[in-house]
């Protein structure tokens, strides 16, 4: 009954989904494009999504689509995804990231990572402004996107003691991170090869690969963790998110994970699946959890 109603959620919500605001990144720099495989003439930007006003909880969920650092699925891993939250109570910020393609004429990696740490300290300048409690936005990230998610949580910049601008006046580091069926690994066997190239260049050495695979980034500073990942996943094999959920016991950083026995890859928010639907509504216990818990 519980799944059938989050179904039934998920399926409304998903119609109701409209901005009410948008950022760009980087202003006066239009020739710093998202472009990507679709050549997206756009430049990098966050859409705002406000909580359901009789809700509002003052917490906030940074969204990073997938897309395999090629494209952004925007619809059912962005827009659908900040209706369900909106509708928890949540802010939900969707990032829009540069991207890059088969011909190399992209962006490639710190493009992506800035980006992502540029969003989250300004989500966090404008907390006031939103009613927002800056220590309580967490990121959230499906498949490339969910790697993206990684490097905000293991790759920390502090806030600056002599900020030279607003964002600086920021840490980076999320409250929390949810990744999804998410590429971590950019060098093992079950590396997802095409956001590697797409981020890294086709001739990216075996250190810089290793330095990205996020994995490897965990310390004890990395935000609690929750990852969503189905075993049947033939796109980005489950043991990306093994990996990373080994790294984050390793340095005692709160983890959970929840592993489906199907739904393969890119099942966002998986409306019509009431097995899959499940992890929505247990994200907002989990996440409810660790804000509750201050950490």
């Amino acid at each position: 009954m519980k799944n059938s109603f989050v179904a039934t959620l998920l399926m409304i919500t998903a119609f109701h989904a409209t901005a009410q605001e948008r950022i760009d990144l980087y202003p006066g720099q239009p020739q710093l494009k998202i472009a990507g495989g679709r050549k997206i003439d756009d430049v990098p930007h966050i859409n705002h999504y406000k909580a359901r006003a009789d809700k509002k909880n003052g917490a906030a969920v940074l969204i990073c689509p997938g897309g395999g650092y090629a494209h952004l699925a925007v619809d059912h891993e962005g827009k659908d995804v900040a209706a369900f939250y909106t509708e928890q109570g949540f802010d939900a910020i969707v990032l829009h990231y540069r991207l890059n393609d088969a011909s190399q004429s992209g962006s490639r990696f710190p493009a992506q990572y800035n980006d992502v740490t540029n969003a989250m300290r300004l989500v966090k300048s404008k907390a006031a402004a939103w009613q927002l409690d800056p220590e309580k936005i967490g990121v959230l990230g499906f498949s490339a996107g969910g790697h993206l998610a990684s490097t905000l949580a293991t790759m920390l910049i502090p806030a600056s003691g002599q900020p030279r601008n607003e964002l600086e006046k920021w840490s980076s580091r999320p409250a929390f991170a949810i990744l999804v069926y998410p590429v971590i690994s950019m060098s093992e066997s079950f590396r997802h090869n095409g956001s590697a190239v797409n981020l890294l260049g086709p001739d990216a050495s075996a250190a810089l690969k290793d330095s990205l695979s996020t994995d490897k980034r965990v310390t004890a500073e990395t935000p609690p963790t929750m990852l969503i990942h189905a075993t049947d996943d033939k796109g980005v094999p489950i043991e990306n998110s093994f990996v990373f959920y080994n790294a984050l016991r390793k340095n005692n950083v709160p983890a959970t994970m929840h592993v489906y026995d199907h739904g393969g890859h890119g099942f966002g928010m998986a409306p019509k699946d009431p097995v899959l639907n499940s992890w929505p509504a247990l994200s907002v216990t989990w996440i409810n959890g660790v804000l509750g818990k201050g950490k």
